[in-house]
This record gives structure tokens, sequence and C-alpha cells, in this order.
């Protein structure tokens, strides 16, 4: 009897080794699939959305319409665009198409109301080429080009805004219409002296 009872210590106590062990296995894989829901959850894993596009709809609109409570509007930037609607958006970040999650910020730049101001650059004693290009880069735009009798090729004399004279560093607004006064060749026009010594000898 006493080997039979050593025998069945034994067994019970592989059984309740193997028990154990076996609990721990069960154990470790619910926690495991437990963290892997609470994971799933607090980082909204598997609800990603396609981003619509939101390019030339209204930002007022946007912003009422509940079918976009799925993310948070940021207008970042206002550009002007002539043929644009102001308040239209122009762009946004992330592009449709992405996939995001819900709540997602989306950066919106919207087209203005109005051309920004821009300051005048100096545009006297430039060649009529270079003073276009300074036109170009502050996005205005040459209306016509008045020649004037000077010694000084296509030098720009005088700058017009609105049909009068117009200093540097003035603001205008972007797409206004500017004016250049250049000079114009006068090589065959007669020298002062030489219209002197005419009217002496006429005398």
């Amino acid at each position: 009897m006493s080997g039979k009872s050593k025998i069945s210590r034994k067994l019970l106590s592989r059984n309740s080794f193997l028990f154990h062990i076996l609990l721990a296995v069960v154990l470790t894989i619910v926690l495991f699939f437990l963290m892997v829901l609470f994971l799933s959850f607090f980082t909204r894993h598997g609800r990603e959305i396609e981003m619509p596009d939101f390019k030339g709809k209204s930002a007022d609109e946007l912003i009422q319409n509940r079918t976009t409570e799925d993310f948070v509007f940021v207008v970042s930037d206002e550009i002007y665009e002539e043929n644009a609607r102001p308040g239209t958006v122009l762009k946004q970040n992330p592009l449709s198409g992405e996939k995001v999650k819900k709540g997602r910020k989306v950066y919106l730049t919207l087209a203005a109301s109005q051309p920004p101001m821009v300051k005048m650059p100096e545009l006297r004693d430039l060649s009529l080429r270079q003073a276009q290009i300074m036109l170009e880069s502050q996005k205005l735009n040459l209306d016509k080009v008045i020649e004037k009798p000077s010694p000084y090729e296509n030098v720009v004399l005088e700058v017009l805004y609105k049909g009068h004279t117009i200093m540097a560093g003035k603001e205008v607004r972007q797409g206004d219409k500017i004016t250049l006064v250049v000079g114009k060749n006068i090589g065959d026009l007669p020298d002062e002296s030489e219209v002197e010594q005419s009217e002496e000898s006429e005398l």
C-alpha cells in the first residue's frame, strides 16, 4: 500500500504541475487577446476611413454638414484665385483617397475674397525687361508701356498707377495694372549745340 500511495502522490503532483502550466498558458493567451482588444479600441484600429475630396466645397457648409462629423476642419491658409469662389476649398491635407482615422484634423486652404496687398517694387532706372520680371514676381500686371524721349533706351523713367505716379513701397493689390514710362532713343534728334549754331547763323 505504501508503494501505491507513493505512486499516487507522484501522479497527483505531476498532474497538478501540468495543470498549473496549462492554466498559466491559458491565462497568458487570454491576457494577450484582452490586451489586443484594448489596444484596438484605444487606437481605433480597423476604423480607418477614406478621406473624401473637399476641393471646391464651401468651408462653412462642411462645418455645418453632419456627414463630416468624422473630421475636425482647420483653416491653415487663404489664397486668392481669380476664378475661385471665396470661402471654397482650394487644397486639403490629408489628400483625398488617403486612409485616416475618425476625428482626424483636416487642414484647408481656402479661396480669399480679395487679393492680398503687396508693396510696389522699385522699378525706376531698371530695364523694361527687369521691371516686367519684378512686376510678375509681385503678381502685378503690366498695363501699357509709354515711350518718352530719353538718352536711356528702354530704361524705366516713371511708374504710373491709375494714371498717377506711384513711389516704391506704396501698397497695391495683387493683380492691379501698372503703366511704365520708358526711355526712347533720341539719337536722331539734333544736338542742342547744333540747334544753337543754326539759330546764330540765321541771325
